[in-house]
């Protein structure tokens, strides 16, 4: 997913000379063809993200359209004071990127767990916040986001993550994806969560339950628009994110639901507050916590059964 976002970004910075990209210290040779063709507009600040944030307020501040890129614990969690003063409070055009999100770096421990940066992100006044969900999904984003002037958190995985989508798809910020349609469950899902949606949609079919699937990419600006259309036409709503079950798109989501006064079964699926002590690569973590396709349709099929009448 990165290689196909940076690939398109290089592809914007040939005809975007003011296109500049920093880094703290990471993304070994991901960046080596931006750096060969760019080399006065990459920096690598070091192992420095509250000045990384800094030096792309500075640049932001003099007409350069700035991309930040670290892991999600680093550019979220070191930088989150720089970010909330220098990006949030003067909307301010800097992009970040973060990647790792969920557990995908889950082998390296709970230092390196992306899980509450969608929480932390949201709450920052003037911040968009994107997920996509693919490599193809990644590569629009590169040149939507290449031409956005406000604030933006982009959460990515890292490598490997399957295409959900057959062509290019139709992705707009603020604007929720709907990729099947049903009529019992509403499954609306953000980043890796998305491809599990469409797995456990076809074992609930299995089982008699018809089930809509919505990619919520943009976690802010959330498309109330349409979290209200599922609402009104589902028996039931479960959001689906690699991600704390507090602060994310389950709590965006409910948020919307209580304000219309949803009458319907409504559960969050995501990450508990209390983690266990395993560690782990992102696959074996994600069935931990109940977060494989099969656990969540189960959850899913056990809660719809018990469902009051």
């Amino acid at each position: 997913m990165r290689a196909a976002f940076f690939k398109a970004l290089k592809e914007r910075a040939e005809d975007d000379g003011d296109l500049y990209l920093l880094t703290a210290d990471l993304g070994f040779r991901l960046f080596d063809d931006f750096k060969e063709a760019f080399p006065e507009r990459f920096l690598d600040i070091g192992v420095a993200e509250g000045n990384m944030i800094g030096t792309a307020c500075g640049l932001a501040l003099s007409g350069k359209n700035v991309f930040c890129y670290s892991i999600i614990p680093f550019i979220t969690m070191r930088a989150y004071e720089q970010i909330r003063m220098d990006v949030a409070y003067h909307d301010i055009g800097v992009k970040l990127i973060g990647v790792g999100g969920g557990f995908t770096y889950g082998l390296e421990g709970f230092s390196h767990f992306g899980i509450e940066d969608l929480a932390l992100m949201r709450a920052m006044p003037n911040m968009s916040v994107v997920v996509p969900a693919d490599p193809a999904e990644a590569e629009v984003l590169a040149r939507i986001s290449s031409e956005f002037d406000r604030p933006l958190y982009i959460r990515m995985g890292k490598t490997g993550e399957p295409l959900i989508h057959d062509g290019p798809p139709d992705f707009r910020l603020g604007r929720g994806m709907v990729l099947a349609e049903g009529s019992d469950v509403a499954l609306l899902a953000v980043g890796s969560m998305v491809k599990t949606a469409l797995d456990v949609r076809k074992t609930l079919s299995g089982r008699s339950l018809s089930a809509t699937v919505v990619n919520m990419h943009t976690l802010k600006p959330l498309d109330t628009g349409l979290v209200k259309e599922c609402a009104l036409s589902h028996a039931a709503v479960f959001t689906l994110e690699e991600h704390s079950v507090i602060g994310g798109l389950g709590s965006a989501v409910a948020e919307v639901l209580s304000e219309i006064s949803y009458g319907g079964l409504f559960r969050r699926v995501g990450i508990p507050e209390k983690l266990c002590g395993h560690v782990g690569d992102g696959e074996h973590l994600k069935r931990r916590y109940g977060l494989g396709a099969a656990e969540v349709a189960e959850l899913i099929i056990n809660n719809m059964e018990n469902a009051e009448p």
